[in-house]
């Protein structure tokens, strides 16, 4: 199954860099412009001149600036080979949690394999500009997010163990979240470690592009005889899927610029399908369809506008297999499948394509920047979703089957600039 290695990592030299706190940032696809320049202010030493240039010529860029870099001794590569463990601590909906993984290169294999199991759709522009970037750096500068099945949780118990120690970085981040780096070089622990994987599989939570990605490079190294052999692996976070501190995120879609929209016409459409209910306060509808989703319904939020919100609750689950037969159950169930089966699709005429491009789509993570839109009239209305199940993920991926896009949100997002994998 998963072929997993230790590996010596490109981290960045603090004595010649500055602090690490000034020198990470988040994922390269959720930081806005104004927050790049504000890294870039900070310390023009941020991991985000590689992870996102800008200018002309974006990706020789930051080839250039990969090689200034090593030569001045601002990144090292580290002497041992390694693992390293990863752990983000915070709190979200007023709980206090954490979660802890490993940071290792990973044998790339093809998704017809089953081995690496992707869980949702990807954009091809995306891929393509991943793609330029790593063709121009031979490097991962952050790390694709997976997660495994381990009942008798060997792997974090043994992370824990190793990780007692002070850490090696520990830097709080904007957003209240710790995050904490150690290493462990120890043969035998390694060993151990990666043994462990050899009967499992791996589950993409958040790095779908950036994975395809890394198969195209390994494809075009081989193809132009370049390459030494690190080029087949892919540095990942592996994360224990039944870890208590795991922790999804709805992603909420907004509906705009849809010609002859009307909210009575489309809740009339529901009725076929969901029991409609008028609710008072808008407010309370992360609270309403959160008790739903402990009761295992399927339910969203319609708002379009004002104090008020429409409760619907999918009446039959029975539906869905009707309608696509040949989805599986897992498919089938999936809250993101209701809502743009039945709904998005067969009442509004959104399709999939329409969805991909973001044409009268928009997906948002805040509640609140969802009722919002719809307030400041640049929506015409909001569903408000509950968060996909772990386990709905694992059950989809293992099908063969993959979600459509913006199905889940893991949080916290993993840090960029702690480790990199040099090829």
């Amino acid at each position: 199954m998963a072929e997993i290695r230790p590996f010596r990592a490109l981290r960045f030299n603090t004595d010649n860099a500055g602090d690490i706190s000034e020198l990470v940032c988040p994922p390269y696809d959720i930081i806005s412009e104004e927050q790049r320049l504000g890294y870039l202010s900070k310390n023009p030493n941020n991991i985000i001149r590689l992870e996102l240039p800008k200018g002309e010529d974006p990706y020789n860029e930051a080839g250039a600036t990969l090689n200034k870099w090593l030569e001045e001794g601002i990144l090292m590569q580290d002497e041992q080979e390694g693992i390293y463990i990863y752990e983000e601590e915070f709190t979200v909906n007023g709980l206090h949690t954490s979660f802890k993984g490993c940071i290792v290169r990973v044998k790339l294999e093809e998704f017809s394999k089953g081995i690496v199991l992707p869980h949702e759709e990807t954009l091809s522009k995306a891929k393509e500009d991943r793609f330029n970037l790593m063709k121009a750096t031979d490097c991962n500068f952050s790390q694709i997010y997976s997660l495994y099945m381990d009942p008798q949780h060997f792997v974090t118990k043994k992370l824990d163990e190793l990780s007692t120690s002070k850490p090696v970085y520990e830097i709080t981040d904007s957003d209240e979240v710790t995050h904490r780096l150690w290493i462990v070089t120890d043969k035998k622990e390694t060993e151990a470690i990666c043994a462990a994987f050899a009967d499992k599989k791996l589950y993409i939570a958040d790095g779908h592009h950036r994975y395809e990605t890394a198969l195209n490079y390994r494809n075009y190294c081989r193809e132009n005889n370049k390459g030494s052999g690190a080029e087949d692996y892919v540095m990942m976070m592996l994360v224990d899927m039944e870890h208590p501190g795991l922790v999804v995120l709805p992603t909420h879609r907004i509906v705009r610029d849809l010609e002859s929209f009307d909210s009575d016409k489309l809740i009339e459409g529901c009725r076929e399908y969901f029991d409609v209910s008028e609710k008072d306060d808008v407010s309370e509808a992360e609270a309403d369809l959160k008790e739903l989703y402990d009761q295992g319904k399927k339910a969203f939020a319609f708002y379009s506008g004002g104090k008020g919100y429409e409760l619907l609750v999918l009446r039959d689950t029975d539906v869905l297999a009707k309608l696509l037969p040949e989805k599986s159950a897992a498919s089938q169930g999936l809250d993101v499948t209701v809502l743009h089966t039945l709904v998005l699709e067969k009442i509004l005429g959104i399709d999939a394509e329409n969805m991909a491009k973001q044409i009268n789509l928009t997906y948002v993570k805040q509640f609140n920047d969802a009722v919002d839109s719809v307030r400041s009239g640049k929506a015409q209305c909001a569903f408000i979703l509950n968060p996909t199940k772990v386990t709905e993920i694992r059950d989809v991926a293992a099908a063969g089957e993959k979600m459509p896009q913006k199905s889940t949100y893991f949080y916290p997002k993993l840090i960029t600039g702690f480790v990199m994998n040099r090829f």
